[in-house]
């Protein structure tokens, strides 16, 4: 968003999405997801169904338009940037990412993520459709309403989270000009900010 700015879309219609939001509370966000699907395909296939901001923002957009707001989105892909930007990206090898999410995954059980969710959940606004869905809150529902077991729910997160992070990597690809580093397991932080420093032109191209 700094580099390349944001898709120049409609402002908010209140109006309308007050009528989306009732439609959703009614007949169920999966009817807007699939109506989305026939006026937008691509963006039904990268929007989660449970993600009641981004449909109704979707269907308000093509509404307000008559454009699908993935069409309108593609001038992310132009190449162009607003500033002058140095872009570093720190990579790690693919089987150790793996096992950091795994140990990630059990540190934030041992730290008493199911405890934080079912709290969460007898709040009287409860969780939003949106992060209820986020990796971790979504397995961890699962498992409070009896429909899997703690463990499972457990090897969901790591499951889903290491797929999060294959997407992450997938959309990373799209920027051509950055500069990766290839971090070490034992690589402590001061040491990759000092070799970052040394090894990069920081002035304006």
């Amino acid at each position: 968003a700094l580099s390349e700015g944001l898709f120049e879309g409609p402002p908010a219609d209140e109006k309308l999405r007050e009528q989306l939001r009732l439609r959703a509370n009614k007949a169920g966000l999966a009817e807007l997801h699939a109506e989305l699907a026939q006026i937008d395909p691509i963006s039904a296939t990268k929007i989660h169904p449970n993600d009641e901001k981004r449909i109704i923002r979707a269907i308000e957009v093509h509404t307000l338009t008559g454009k699908a707001i993935s069409e309108l989105q593609q001038q992310w892909d132009a190449g162009k940037t607003r500033h002058d930007c140095t872009f570093i990206g720190l990579r790690r090898d693919k089987d150790e990412q793996s096992s950091r999410i795994n140990l990630r995954a059990k540190r934030i059980m041992e730290a008493g993520l199911r405890d934080e969710v079912a709290a969460l959940l007898a709040e009287p606004e409860g969780l939003s459709l949106q992060a209820a869905a986020a990796v971790g809150y979504a397995e961890m529902i699962k498992h409070l309403r009896g429909e899997i077991s703690l463990e499972d729910a457990f090897e969901a997160i790591k499951i889903n989270t290491r797929r999060l992070a294959k997407k992450q990597r997938t959309w990373q690809r799209r920027f051509a000009n950055v500069q990766w580093f290839d971090l070490a397991s034992d690589d402590e932080p001061t040491a990759i900010a000092e070799r970052i420093l040394a090894e990069v032109d920081f002035q304006p191209a």
